[in-house]
């Protein structure tokens, strides 16, 4: 892992994506910046798609992310309003790709659960977190901004977790799969 090192987190939406920029410094975390990205009245989907993938261009651009983390798209009652969603996400991932940005995924139940230890924590319990750990004195008025900061934290904290190499069932399982390591 890179000493230093920014990742951006993106909470997808259609009618305001959050975003928040994560500097990662010798193992400590602090945010640079977060916001939303709203496209407010645009006369139709696919010119808020285009509003989004420039704003999303212009942050990376900004602040030159080595990383992105998206939350992803979680399974609703309403089609019409996942595919807009999943439209949003799209073209956010698209911008990351555009500049060759490596892009992971994350369930918001995980990224509720790296930040409050509960996944299924509110908006506003996720930015009271970040809001105490970080000593944010001002929260933005779109909690949209303090959860895509609560994705770039999350992969951060992934990031940083051993890798399990091989998993066991039992003990007959692990001599099946390391019989050099068995004494005859």
């Amino acid at each position: 892992m890179a000493e230093s090192k920014i990742i951006l987190g993106i909470d997808p939406g259609s009618n305001v994506m959050g975003y928040g920029l994560l500097k990662v410094e010798m193992k400590k975390t602090s945010i640079i910046t977060m916001g939303v990205i709203a496209p407010g009245k645009l006369p139709s989907h696919y010119d808020k798609l285009k509003f989004i993938f420039d704003r999303v261009l212009h942050v990376i651009d900004e602040y030159h992310p080595d990383e992105v983390a998206l939350e992803a798209p979680f399974f609703g009652k309403n089609v019409q309003s996942m595919l807009k969603l999943g439209r949003a996400q799209g073209v956010a991932m698209a911008a990351a790709l555009y500049r060759n940005l490596p892009i992971a995924e994350y369930a918001p139940l995980l990224v509720k659960q790296s930040i409050t230890g509960m996944g299924r924590a509110s908006k506003e319990q996720v930015a009271y977190f970040l809001q105490k750990i970080y000593g944010i004195t001002e929260l933005p008025s779109a909690l949209d901004a303090t959860d895509a900061v609560a994705v770039a934290v999350c992969h951060y904290l992934q990031s940083t977790r051993p890798v399990k190499t091989k998993e066991y069932k039992n003990w007959d399982d692990y001599i099946r799969k390391n019989p050099d390591k068995v004494k005859k």
